[in-house]
């Protein structure tokens, strides 16, 4: 009776961990690095949630991030990279000189020079150049800081998109939302620190993976809400279960959670706490601050909003009220940004246009209502996709497309910041004349993930979890704040 009593007291990762030989000693070395807990530099390791607010390793100037991710890779020629000498090439043949020793999704052989398929205007004291696609958005050029000369080496969408957002084009790696709960916590124990939300019709082509929490606890993964039926699957209690009922059993698998916690120090088994008590909390907090329909009319019209919609409109005004409430990191992906020329919707003269349309006024709105909330200080605001486009006209298989497209670009694409300790109505790096290189202010990924921890007080090179056998970090081995945009 007592050896039978033993054995259903061993868990499955204990039987592993604890086997001598065979597929435990393999085990043993694979669970140790998902077993960490160690404190590092500047982290206070919660003894009971993980989910504490914590320190960084300095004070930041942003307390909380909303991050906006055009999924597809939107152009930069049409929207904030001027470029009226790339006019004059227009359906010229590409110099041979641009495809040397270059590789490209789609084009093949010499395509044609496409020129700017929008007309572009200077805005604001800063004179920054902004297409006609963003006739909202030019009206806040100098609250924003661009970065011209982002680089990446992932040509394809979903390695450049887990590239942008994990700081790798594997999988496996945790999401910079996840990095981030992780170091600081959340400051609202009624909500989840990293909340996600959709529109365009579908996910990101990485996946979920892309605000997943990798090796990290998964308390640290983003939850994803949504703007139809309750915010979160499962949020409402199934029929003949009450709020008290719901309490007691949760109680009651905490402490059975909490006894194998103190005998077998699993973070997991503090996660899977956390989480019951959050799900708990979310029933009661998530509904309230996901509805939109008791904002005030005027807040309607400046972000465009339709309650009861899935759309990015909508998101970024939910994107507010959940930072409002101390949510940590807001991630917005918004679909439908390719444009390869194959069809109306998939061109940069008719389908990206349209895509600017239902992102112009609800981003502008946003950033302008974080100001007049005085939000915007405290909170740090990111744009951009997972690469740029080129400026070259797509010949899929060689040939001319039926549409105005271009091909994913490598070697420089626009992203912008603004908020957070951001400098207002900066613009650093420059392409060439045609947009193909840098010329000056090249920056990478990892720069980009750099200086987003460091307005958040982190030193990119020391917020680390160590993972089978060695310590990891977002930025992997590279990267650096861009001191030039900072405020």
């Amino acid at each position: 009776m007592m050896i039978s009593d033993e054995l259903k007291r061993i868990s499955r990762r204990h039987f592993l961990s604890e086997s001598a030989v065979g597929l435990g000693a393999v085990a043993f070395g694979l669970l140790a690095g998902c077993s960490d807990v160690k404190s590092k530099p500047g982290i206070v390791t919660a003894p009971v949630d993980p989910m504490l607010p914590k320190s960084p390793h300095f004070p930041g100037r942003a307390k909380r991030v909303i991050y906006l991710h055009m999924a597809g890779a939107p152009s930069q020629l049409e929207m904030f990279d001027y470029k009226p000498e790339l006019m004059k090439l227009h359906n010229q043949l590409c110099p041979p000189s641009l495809l040397e020793g270059k590789r490209f999704a789609f084009i093949r052989g010499v395509p044609k020079m496409l020129g700017p398929q929008a007309v572009f205007k200077q805005h604001g004291q800063s004179g920054a150049y902004i297409s006609e696609n963003l006739p909202h958005f030019s009206t806040i050029a100098d609250e924003v800081s661009f970065l011209k000369g982002v680089h990446t080496d992932q040509f394809n969408h979903a390695p450049a998109q887990l590239f942008v957002h994990t700081g790798s084009p594997r999988l496996g790696r945790p999401s910079i939302g996840s990095w981030i709960t992780y170091g600081l916590g959340t400051e609202n124990a009624n909500l989840p620190g990293f909340v996600v939300l959709t529109s365009g019709g579908k996910t990101p082509d990485a996946g979920k993976s892309v605000w997943g929490s990798g090796f990290l606890p998964s308390v640290y993964q983003g939850v994803q809400c949504r703007s139809e039926g309750d915010p979160v699957l499962f949020l409402s209690d199934p029929q003949g279960l009450d709020r008290n009922l719901k309490r007691q059993t949760i109680d009651a698998i905490n402490e059975v959670n909490s006894q194998h916690f103190d005998e077998f120090r699993d973070p997991e088994t503090l996660t899977r706490m956390a989480q019951y008590e959050m799900a708990y909390r979310m029933q009661m907090s998530v509904p309230e601050v996901m509805n939109i329909n008791n904002e005030p009319e005027y807040i309607h019209q400046l972000y465009g909003t339709t309650p009861g919609k899935a759309s990015f409109a909508n998101n970024c005004l939910l994107a507010r009220k959940l930072v409002e409430q101390g949510v940590r990191f807001v991630q917005l992906f918004d679909w439908g940004w390719d444009a390869h020329g194959t069809s109306p919707a998939e061109s940069v003269d008719i389908g990206l246009k349209n895509k600017c349309r239902t992102i112009d006024r609800a981003m502008t709105a946003l950033v302008l209502d974080l100001k007049q909330r005085g939000l915007l200080d405290e909170t740090l605001v990111v744009w951009g996709g997972e690469f740029g486009r080129t400026p070259m006209q797509e010949n899929r298989e060689g040939k001319e497309m039926a549409f105005h497209g271009r091909d994913h670009h490598t070697d420089a694409f626009t992203m912008w910041m603004a908020g957070g300790g951001i400098k207002q109505g900066a613009t650093w790096g420059e392409t060439d004349e045609i947009g193909y290189y840098p010329v000056s202010g090249k920056v990478s990924l990892h720069d980009v993930q750099a200086t987003i921890l460091n307005q958040l007080g982190f030193d990119h090179e020391k917020l680390t979890y160590h993972f089978q056998g060695r310590p990891f970090r977002l930025t992997d081995v590279s990267g650096q704040a861009i001191r030039e945009i900072i405020a």
